[in-house]
């Protein structure tokens, strides 16, 4: 929404604030009450859609948080009476019953865990539904991405992922596994899926967004707030320290990664007095005190010390870009990943020239047939390398398929200087 839309509407831009801001909150307060992800969501959408309805008639409440967590609570209430009068036709008495025993669910094994977010997203990380089922379900409820959003962090198309989320509520329905945090002496069995779903949720923040900005830094702000707390509550895990090393160097470029007009600015041309010295030196601190781990947290290691590559180079010319080839070298072996051969072919282009890293992108095709990013770089590579007519096809192809107004308006001003070469 543009600033003028902003002002035009004023109560639509109080909704989609009260969205961001009170969304996981909401949600994450129903779930603890009734153990219901299903019932929750459901209930918390309805409660959004009534604010869409009567604040412009009524005006935006002064606590618009309370407001929502009223409205939602009530249609659990609803839904759990009409529940049970259709289901066994019994008293009201009997329903009240019922709601009170399941508002006592609320006292559960994970008592432990002060923070609700970190308690909504290890709630959602069961180990009764498929890792992938578990990622995604956990990013719809603490976060209330939409379904398009989900399937564009995971590479999937928007119909497989609408059915992952459907097969993740089924599931947890017709097993009937308590939806609770687990006890302290079984988090590490959710620690994997809570990681990923973390990194995941901070990756959103950065994902370009026809949103004010650009960019929704307050995802990544809240995904690393949930780093530290899960840090905190795990008492210094080697897991988490390289999940927490790796978003804090990240991070730490967010108030230069778009200009004033809401527009991309690409890490090479960057203010780096803009970047946090702060955040970069507990990264790298971190780091240090890291040893060669396994699994995941590897991977996370890995990806920790390209960005501190990143975050500690003086000048954007400074960069050790063979040392960053070699880090996705190492990653890439590890994960099979396809998006990470793409970003060793743009380390493997600044370190050796663009020919180089066109091979390296050769055969992705078929792994990334609907990624944006694969003809953008390859787009952007071909210009470097002067084959204009190539490079036109390449961005002309990403251009169709991105699916934000800023990486296109970036991909449109490349395009306009592949069209127009100089002399």
């Amino acid at each position: 929404m543009t600033a003028h839309e902003d002002a035009a509407d004023p109560v639509g831009s109080a909704v989609a604030d009260a969205w961001r801001a009170h969304w996981s909150h909401v949600v994450a307060l129903l779930v603890a009450q009734y153990a219901s992800p299903d019932l929750a969501e459901d209930a918390a959408g309805d409660a959004f859609e009534a604010a869409a309805r009567t604040w412009p008639r009524d005006g935006v409440p002064a606590n618009p948080g309370a407001w929502l967590l009223t409205a939602a609570r009530r249609r659990v209430v609803d839904r759990l009476r009409a529940r049970a009068l259709h289901r066994r036709k019994e008293p009201l008495l009997v329903v009240d019953d019922e709601m009170r025993a399941l508002a006592a669910a609320a006292h559960d094994p994970g008592a432990h865990v002060a923070d609700e977010q970190l308690r909504l997203v290890l709630t959602c990380c069961h180990p009764a539904l498929a890792p992938a089922d578990r990622v995604a379900m956990t990013l719809r409820f603490v976060v209330g991405l939409s379904t398009a959003d989900i399937a564009r962090l995971q590479l999937v198309q928007h119909t497989a992922m609408s059915a992952r989320l459907t097969r993740a509520k089924r599931r947890l329905a017709e097993t009937g596994v308590p939806f609770v945090v687990p006890p302290r002496d079984r988090l590490d069995e959710r620690l994997d899926a809570v990681t990923t779903v973390l990194y995941l949720l901070f990756t959103a923040g950065y994902q370009p967004a026809d949103v004010p900005g650009g960019l929704r830094v307050d995802l990544a702000d809240e995904a690393v707030r949930l780093v530290r707390e899960l840090d905190g509550l795990l008492g210094g895990s080697l897991r988490v320290r390289a999940l927490l090393a790796l978003v804090l160097l990240q991070h730490s470029r967010r108030d230069a990664r778009v200009d004033d007009a809401g527009r991309l600015v690409l890490l090479p041309d960057q203010d780096r007095a803009r970047w946090h010295a702060a955040e970069i030196a507990e990264g790298v601190a971190l780091l240090r005190a890291l040893p060669p781990l396994d699994g995941l947290a590897e991977d996370h290691r890995l990806q920790a010390l390209v960005a501190a590559e990143h975050a500690t180079a003086r000048t954007a010319a400074d960069t050790r870009w063979y040392v960053v080839a070699g880090l996705y070298a190492l990653l890439e072996a590890r994960t099979g990943s396809p998006v990470v051969r793409l970003a060793r072919a743009v380390a493997v282009a600044e370190a050796a020239g663009p020919d180089a890293g066109l091979a390296v992108l050769e055969g992705l095709d078929a792994a990334l047939p609907r990624h944006h990013r694969l003809p953008a770089v390859r787009g952007e590579l071909l210009l470097r390398a002067g084959r204009h007519p190539e490079a036109v096809a390449e961005l002309e192809r990403a251009l169709g398929l991105v699916p934000d107004a800023a990486e296109r308006d970036h991909l449109e001003r490349r395009l306009a200087e592949a069209r127009s070469p100089g002399p």
